[in-house]
């Protein structure tokens, strides 16, 4: 009886491993906003890290959240690296294109909770008298993330704080 039930198992764990092997092997999650303001109001606060604290909705997940900066001030160099509490984690982001007023691309790199390495793009289209602001993340999906990826939408999970994020940045810009 109890080898039956093991085999059970194995088999059941072999269809979710072999179905999640099937999935693609990247992601990509985005969230588009509105923003009454100019794309060269919005820019200077995607661009300058130091300008996140307005408006990253990872910003608030720890109170004794420890950042540091470096590189250039702003644009293509600029550095951030945060460590938090469980809920922020820790990481490192680096600015690697920056086409202004219209596009930043980050290479963000989490080590806590876990090793990730992904691409973060916001690109800023005018759109009459104000800006449609895009913020997409890109990167690998490993085995791993594809058996969670059954189980737990990426694209809710993330796709909620870019949403919340997209609104402060609206606030802030059009402040």
């Amino acid at each position: 009886m109890l080898g039956t039930i093991v085999a059970i198992i194995v088999v059941l764990l072999l269809i979710v491993v072999g179905f999640a092997a099937t999935r693609p092997n990247t992601f990509r999650v985005a969230r588009s906003a509105s923003i009454a303001a100019a794309p060269d109001k919005i820019y200077p606060l995607i661009d300058d890290f130091h300008r996140w604290t307005a408006w990253s909705p990872y910003e608030g997940l720890d109170p004794n959240l420890k950042r540091s900066y470096g590189g250039a001030a702003s644009g293509v160099g600029a550095t951030y690296a945060w460590e938090g509490n469980n809920k922020a984690g820790a990481g490192s982001m680096e600015i690697t294109a920056a086409q202004a007023p219209s596009k930043v691309t980050i290479r963000l790199e989490f080590t806590k909770p876990f090793a990730a390495r992904n691409t973060a793009e916001f690109t800023l289209v005018p759109e009459g008298a104000g800006t449609t602001v895009t913020w997409a993340v890109v990167g690998p999906r490993p085995l791993m993330m594809k058996v969670m990826g059954l189980f737990v939408s990426m694209d809710n999970m993330l796709g909620k704080d870019f949403e919340k994020g997209l609104a402060s940045l609206r606030t802030a810009a059009e402040a």
